[in-house]
């Protein structure tokens, strides 16, 4: 337990050894460690001071939020990252899904590894002004299981945070695991210091994904970090015509391609409809959806992004879905959301912050 570092054996809830509770908690009974934890001296814990020295060069921190996972939560990261940089900001992106890291996929960084050297861990970089740190780099075998108590996570989030050296940037944006768990605890207890500037969450439409959402804004509201807003993800399909695959039920139930003929058909006799985006609902919204949610609570909405085979395309592939014109249903509703985001905190778009 040095440096105030919570033991690999804690409990899963373990307060930590500086805390007043040390030892003393329900999550203490039975722990190896409680009698050590309940008589030891207690003082600041000696490594926030050396997350707020590395934090202290990272103008604007924002977590990237879910309620509920499967909503697009790390898809959203993922663009928000190449968004920034893009714009020629300075960019890191911290995954602290300790036990899902999609992020080296996302962004293309699959099978790289992390370096380090006498000033910290290096990030792996995506461009020159974009780099990223994840767990996703840390394993030996990308199938392996990471079945780590709370404690454990903790102290590699603790340790993302000190040791990663970032350099100057203009933006961290932290990806979290979906929930309101000890990483999101610990996390936001870390960077208390250091100012964080608020909290991005994502959701889908319907009321199942929107309860869990209203809990990750209470969460928010608890522990003093500002909303920033609510992005509506999978807002509906939303799908160039020319696209689609068009088909017909037989008589036994099968399902029959008729995309040739529907496409020959509309070049022939409605060339116009080939430059149409389809929509359909895919998900009930009957219950407002996130605008209302948000409306309720008091928090701002930034807006809908539609679900966009596209976009699941270049999150599949790591590459941005702001690099060419394929993404014509997502990008633009994400650009919109990104520069709205931007403008509630006064940062200005035009080369840099």
């Amino acid at each position: 337990m040095e440096n105030g570092e919570i033991p690999e054996n804690a409990p899963e809830h373990c307060p930590g050894p500086q805390s007043e509770t040390a030892g003393k908690s329900d999550a203490c009974q039975g722990c190896p460690n409680q009698e050590i934890c309940a008589t030891a001296p207690k003082g600041p814990d000696p490594d926030l001071v050396a997350i707020v020295e590395r934090m202290a060069t990272v103008k604007h921190k924002i977590l990237v939020l879910s309620g509920k996972g499967g909503v697009g939560k790390s898809t959203f990261s993922a663009q928000l990252a190449f968004a920034l940089a893009a714009m020629d900001f300075q960019v890191g992106l911290l995954d602290i899904d300790i036990c899902g890291p999609s992020i080296p996929k996302m962004l293309g960084l699959k099978g790289q590894e992390i370096h380090q050297s006498n000033i910290g861990w290096s990030p792996v970089y995506v461009e020159s002004n974009l780099g990223v740190m994840s767990i996703g780099f840390m394993l030996p075998n990308p199938d392996e299981a990471v079945i780590w108590r709370g404690p454990r996570k903790n102290g590699l989030i603790k340790q993302f945070l000190k040791e990663v050296y970032w350099g100057e940037l203009d933006f961290l944006v932290v990806d979290a695991p979906p929930g309101t768990s000890d990483e999101h605890i610990s996390i936001v207890q870390f960077l208390q210091e250091t100012g964080i500037d608020g909290a991005v969450i994502v959701t889908t439409p319907q009321q199942v994904s929107l309860i869990d959402v209203r809990k990750e804004v209470s969460f928010c509201k608890k522990v003093g970090v500002e909303v920033l807003g609510v992005v509506e993800n999978m807002s509906g399909l939303s799908q160039p015509l020319s696209e689609f695959k068009f088909t017909r039920m037989t008589e036994t139930g099968e399902q029959k391609d008729m995309t040739e003929w529907a496409m020959s058909y509309m070049r022939e006799n409605a060339p116009e409809m080939l430059n149409l985006i389809a929509c359909s609902e895919v998900f009930d919204t009957s219950g407002g959806g996130a605008a209302k949610m948000c409306n309720d609570m008091g928090v701002p909405f930034l807006g809908k992004v539609p679900l966009d085979p596209q976009l699941c395309k270049a999150a599949e592939e790591g590459r941005s879905c702001f690099s060419d014109d394929k993404c014509q249903a997502s990008a633009p509703a994400l650009k919109m959301i990104i520069e709205k985001m931007l403008a509630q905190k006064n940062i200005s778009t035009e080369n840099g912050a």
